[in-house]
């Protein structure tokens, strides 16, 4: 039987399918024609959209189970990539990942799910007889602390299931996801699927990474003061005098903007349920909105006095806090650039982006195991409980391939950020120069 000659494209030319219209990406030397399938991609269509004619083994490796294999010969060219080389950092990765896979790490999901939903249904319980049946104003300020504590830990159990089946079946997975979600902390599952999964994909890409696009509040980078357009966004982010002002003084006012951070999600949920943007679960998801603001406002109001009222809420905004800084933590002092990602060195770009925090294992609970952030980044469906163990293997390749693992102290990793936000602060400050003064630098130094 004659056997069939296959058909060969180069690199170069894969990389010209990079539109919406017309877009091919390659896996382990095979390429795939997924312009029909971005619409109902389960991720979202950002990380097709940010890897467009490349290489993606490394990713889809990361994102998607065993079983998602199958799915791709209907989406087979027929051709493969000519003078397909895997790199040396690249062959560990996948090394690793086959060892996990062996170990079962993946489907060891122990009982995170069970105590974090267990902790917030008591805790909630709590807060309502709290408000409802005590007249000690000390109670009601307790009410609210621990309300912004099961805030936090709703925000995990939404963030675990986003990742990977949390529960047994991807139907009571989304049921988990809506309501930790949606309906207990009000921030919409679809707006966290939305711009988490571009921004692991495009892990401190200044245009390209949600994460780090917040002038004119913030600017972790002197290069944003070049007003880039956010391809994310589809605008420019610019720096105009407000922002100049606003980005001058970051440094003070990044932890203020932390407490009311969460005003800036309800609103950002809003936007994007009720715009013209494909939202997957739309209908379910303004339902759980709708839902959280019925009991929220409701259990505000049964306080006796607005004196009260205000208090209770800044109270939990100001617990949630901790969990807005511990994210920018992870981030904003990590090494920053300016373009598209590139498929071909996911783990290198992982590496540079991200910083871990380090604590003891029994506060393991209150960072969600994103304490464990580059570990998170590297495998992103490994469960929360076994970061930690593959967290020294990791610390290991990282070394052998001479590739930066960091893992700083919470009280260093804040002054690590606030550093970051100052330098730009100062540089902003220079009114006599619109843009930054250290270009060279900067293109030398890739740090935020």
């Amino acid at each position: 039987m004659e056997v069939e000659k296959r058909k060969y494209i180069t690199a170069e030319e894969l990389s010209l399918h990079n539109k919406p219209e017309d877009l091919w990406i390659s896996i382990q030397g095979k390429v795939y024609n997924v312009t029909d399938w971005v619409k109902d991609h389960p991720g979202g269509g950002e990380p097709l959209l940010n890897l467009a004619g490349q290489d993606v083994t490394d990713a889809f490796i990361a994102y998607h189970p065993g079983t998602a294999w199958q799915y791709l010969d209907k989406f087979f060219t027929g051709y493969y990539v000519k003078d397909f080389k895997v790199s040396d950092v690249s062959r560990d990765y996948r090394k690793l990942y086959s060892e996990f896979l062996k170990m079962g790490l993946f489907e060891k999901k122990g009982h995170v799910a069970l105590y974090n939903m267990v902790c917030v249904a008591v805790m909630l319980s709590a807060v309502v007889y709290g408000v409802v049946r005590s007249e000690s104003t000390l109670v009601h300020l307790g009410c609210g602390f621990m309300l912004g504590l099961l805030w936090i830990l709703a925000a995990y159990m939404g963030h675990d299931c986003g990742h990977y089946l949390m529960m047994k079946s991807e139907f009571w997975n989304n049921v988990a996801q809506i309501l930790a979600g949606n309906c207990v902390t009000g921030i919409s599952i679809a707006w966290w699927k939305w711009t988490h999964n571009a921004h692991h994909i495009a892990c401190n890409s200044l245009d390209y990474d949600p994460d780090l696009q917040h002038i004119p509040v913030f600017a972790v980078s002197t290069r944003l003061f070049n007003s880039l357009t956010s391809v994310f966004y589809g605008r420019v982010l610019k720096f105009d005098g407000v922002a100049r002002f606003l980005i001058s003084y970051q440094h003070f006012t990044y932890y203020p903007v932390m407490v009311f951070g969460r005003i800036n999600l309800f609103i950002q949920t809003f936007l994007l349920l009720f715009s013209n943007r494909p939202v997957p679960h739309r209908l379910k998801n303004i339902f759980g909105i709708l839902v959280f603001w019925t009991w929220f406002p409701l259990l505000v109001s049964c306080l006796p006095n607005w004196g009260e009222r205000v208090m209770f809420v800044l109270i939990a905004f100001a617990v949630t806090a901790l969990q807005h800084v511990q994210f920018t933590l992870n981030h904003f002092a990590g090494d920053t650039y300016v373009g598209p990602p590139k498929g071909n060195d996911w783990f290198e770009k992982q590496t540079a982006g991200t910083i871990d925090i380090s604590c003891s294992s029994w506060m393991d609970w209150l960072f969600g195991g994103l304490q464990f952030q580059l570990e998170h980044h590297l495998y992103p469906r490994l469960p929360r409980c076994q970061l930690r163990k593959v967290s020294p293997i990791i610390q290991e390749l990282c070394k052998k391939h001479n590739l930066p693992y960091r893992s700083l102290s919470f009280w260093d990793a804040n002054v690590t950020t606030i550093r970051t936000l100052r330098t730009a602060a100062l540089q902003a400050r220079d009114l006599t120069n619109p843009v930054p003064k250290n270009l060279v630098w900067e293109a030398l130094n890739t740090h935020g």
